[in-house]
């Protein structure tokens, strides 16, 4: 997995590349984890590039939603599509974060 993140006027971009699973899911909360340490709240998380999610990635996402929900943030998700977006289907996360087409179409989005 590889993370990429960018600085947008409103939020940060968080771009998930390959898979998140047992292996790479604590790096995912570990980078999330600093950033809103650092006084980040408003994210989008690209996951057009992401492969598989696990439970372990889902459980990840979950935890960091909560961390920038309890601080007024906003986390909402873009690009999901293939099996990813199946796994959301199917375990219910596709009503638990706002979902974009696109990063621009969240950008555009009401934020935290």
């Amino acid at each position: 997995m590889d993370i990429q993140t960018k600085k947008e006027s409103r939020a940060t971009v968080v771009t998930v590349i390959g898979r998140m699973d047992a292996l790479t899911a604590p790096e995912y909360e570990t980078r999330l984890g600093a950033m809103i340490d650092d006084g980040e709240k408003n994210f989008i998380i690209d996951f057009g590039q992401l492969d598989y999610i696990s439970s372990a990635g889902l459980r990840a996402l979950l935890t960091t939603g909560k961390k920038v929900k309890s601080l007024s943030g906003a986390m909402l998700l873009a690009n999901i599509g293939g099996a990813v977006k199946d796994v959301f289907a199917i375990s219910g996360f596709g009503t638990m974060f706002p979902m974009h087409d696109s990063v621009h179409d969240a950008l555009g989005s009401a934020l935290g």
